[in-house]
């Protein structure tokens, strides 16, 4: 049996190198072997991070008998959603029409064209809960495909065209579309907003809750623009009770991924990058909206998280941490293992004194997960915060000494893209030079090993190169991280890259109705064009975003096509407005206006004052040029008087330069 996840990419692949599993990586080979040998393909599909991938491999992939069958009856490929996410939407669209649902661990099966008839998610060793077993499955498939090659054919064909017309996805630019037409999209968008709300627990859906990141930048942004309260209110809700809750690691920062239950007390556990640098983004708004230290604190903790925890050795930024890790006492759950805490282990590390007080305030009385464990919630601020802090920190030293989650060292161009961008913004408002360092670093790595123009890789490990190529969502969020990092440090550098990478993405992506997700490929000819928001924003308004910076920084193109693609969504972002947070804040951006601020000063050390207050600032669609960052917005300006000064502009129509703080707060605020 050949030894080929060995020497993959992905560490998830790599976790599963060890399988009996005669495993293949995705790509044309695998299918030739399965044409060759007339059997039907396996398609599994997981992440590194994922408690029930996990589950499935122990007891399925690690038996030597399931294991024989099928690489007897199969080829079997184990794909990482997170490095080919273009496959896993077109298996997550045949599945979900095949069974009416979808997540992971995703398992289809193919013909020797990649071609689904037949799909899962989790399968267990046994029957359980109206669930066949995997070997049942496996053994009826096996049979089926090798007696009813007809029945096959016609169950792929009817699959292919569902799935195709899924991807066919188009958005006319309205005939009658206008800044009146995104004005009453987003007051629309607002009372749905609110209608959903869940008033006593924050967010806007019941269990299981997701972080509603993008969500909360529309209502930001909307809150900037018009002042509206409940949109603000809103945010502020879902915020403290998410801060508040189990889905915020009270002692080491960072945020799990969702919330299992309806108060955000019990998580699961992985940590996503992504997740955490959108949150970074919304609480560091949210703070400078409201400048509440709960906001401050979250922020700074998730911001330390992303440095301390994520940053690899080379730069970039890790995709995760696991949910499971090593157990510590028999019968406990790997799962949280690593997080959770009972009474008796908070007074062994803190003394009886500390310990009862420390249970009392993390509210682990009664207990909340499983036995006698408790995830950590702070329901209110502590009374004493120096104390707080110091037993924070002894806890946090006294958990690191656990066996720790395994981390996906798979850097990712697009989360990394949002990393940079998060990091940047939050070094300007909170003041931390380090988490800028850290964003500089992030970005010369991806740019020195994902970025040979025109192409744009999505996925290295140690700077080892997947074959994956980008998408959209990588070169949109990528080019925004850069965008953002140019404005916080006034270096040319990035915004140059960033340029150039949107101008390699309308060539390879843009078409008459938007942009497509991914590139076709032999193996997935009509990759699936979404423009809703899921974990992560949709390739659309990514690309949306980071135009709209370049236009307002002077690209004439960009800023046409930015405006084009945000009009295109006027109708559709009302049906399910928590599916198109990220399209909505572009609206929020295009109905204030662009506002370019030019900074200049004789030394780049006078501008920085100004520099901070435009980041203070809650202005959307607002860009900042200084230093060398955007020549053609910083061409022709002059310090008044030798004094640093703001050139305020709207549609590059300029005000008067003002030279204090204060003045240019009240320019922006106009």
């Amino acid at each position: 049996m050949a030894d080929r996840l060995q020497r993959a990419i992905s560490p998830y692949l790599r976790q599963h190198a060890t399988n009996p599993v005669d495993w293949w990586e995705w790509g044309e080979p695998a299918f030739a072997e399965a044409a060759s040998r007339g059997v039907p393909v396996l398609v599994s599909i997981g992440y590194s991070a994922c408690h029930w991938c996990h589950v499935m491999a122990h007891e399925s992939f690690e038996d030597p008998e399931v294991a024989d069958y099928l690489n007897r009856h199969f080829v079997s490929i184990k794909v990482d959603r997170e490095e080919y996410p273009a496959v896993d939407a077109r298996y997550m669209a045949a599945t979900q029409l095949l069974t009416g649902r979808g997540g992971w661990p995703m398992t289809v099966f193919t013909d020797a064209t990649g071609r689904a008839f037949h799909a899962g998610t989790y399968y267990p060793p046994e029957p359980h809960h109206g669930l066949p077993s995997f070997t049942q499955v496996i053994h009826t498939i096996a049979s089926v495909y090798a007696g009813e090659p007809d029945r096959i054919a016609e169950l792929t064909r009817q699959v292919e065209n569902a799935v195709a017309e899924r991807a066919d996805v188009v958005l006319p630019l309205p005939r009658d579309a206008d800044l009146d037409s995104l004005e009453a999209a987003t007051q629309t968008a607002l009372l749905t907003l609110s209608r959903q709300y869940d008033r006593t627990n924050g967010g806007f859906s019941p269990a299981p809750k997701f972080p509603p990141a993008m969500t909360c930048e529309f209502l930001l942004r909307h809150h900037a623009r018009t002042g509206s309260q409940p949109a603000l209110d809103m945010v502020r809700g879902t915020c403290e009770a998410m801060a508040r809750g189990g889905l915020f690691d009270q002692l080491g920062g960072g945020f799990a991924r969702y919330s299992v239950d309806n108060t955000w007390t019990v998580p699961h556990f992985e940590k996503m990058l992504y997740d955490n640098a959108l949150l970074l983004s919304a609480y560091t708004h949210l703070w400078r909206t409201d400048p509440q230290p709960l906001w401050r604190r979250v922020a700074t903790m998730t911001a330390d998280f992303l440095v301390n925890e994520l940053v690899t050795a080379s730069g970039g930024l890790a995709s995760a941490l696991d949910a499971d890790s090593e157990p510590r006492r028999p019968g406990q759950n790997p799962e949280g293992a690593f997080y959770v805490w009972d009474r008796n282990e908070l007074i062994e590390v803190l003394g009886e004194q500390d310990g009862h007080w420390a249970a009392t305030l993390l509210a682990v009385q009664p207990a909340n997960f499983e036995q006698d464990d408790s995830v950590l919630r702070l329901p209110e601020d502590p009374a004493d915060s120096q104390r707080f802090e110091t037993i924070r920190l002894q806890l946090l030293a006294a958990r690191g000494q656990r066996p720790r989650p395994h981390r996906d060292d798979k850097v990712v161009s697009s989360w990394n893209g949002l990393a940079i961008a998060a990091l940047s913004e939050a070094a300007m408002v909170l003041d931390r030079p380090d988490w800028l360092d850290a964003a500089r670093a992030a970005a010369d790595y991806v740019l020195t090993h994902h970025w040979r123009a025109p192409e744009l890789a999505r996925v290295s490990t140690d700077g080892i190169i997947s074959p994956a190529q980008g998408t959209t969502c990588d070169y949109g969020n990528l080019a925004w991280g850069l965008f953002t990092l140019g404005m916080a440090t006034g270096e040319h550098r990035w915004t140059e890259s960033a340029e150039e990478i949107l101008s390699a993405a309308i060539e390879l992506f843009g078409f008459e109705h938007g942009f497509h997700d991914a590139q076709p490929t032999p193996l997935v000819p009509t990759p699936v064009m979404d423009p809703s928001d899921h974990a992560n924003p949709s390739g659309l308004a990514s690309m949306t975003k980071a135009l709209a910076l370049a236009g307002a920084l002077g690209s004439t193109r960009m800023r046409e096509l930015a405006g084009e693609n945000t009009l295109r969504l006027a109708d559709i972002v009302t049906t399910q407005p928590t599916f198109f947070g990220w399209s909505l804040a572009n609206m929020e951006s295009l109905l204030a206006g662009p506002k370019e601020v030019a900074v200049v000063a004789r030394r780049s050390e006078d501008a920085t004052d100004l520099v901070r207050t435009f980041f203070a600032s809650p202005s959307p669609g607002a860009v900042l040029a200084w230093g060398s960052s955007a020549p053609a917005l910083l061409e022709g300006r002059t310090p008044v008087g030798g004094r640093a000064s703001a050139y305020v502009c709207r549609d590059f129509v300029c005000d008067a330069p003002v030279t204090s703080t204060e003045d240019l707060r009240n320019a922006l605020a106009r």
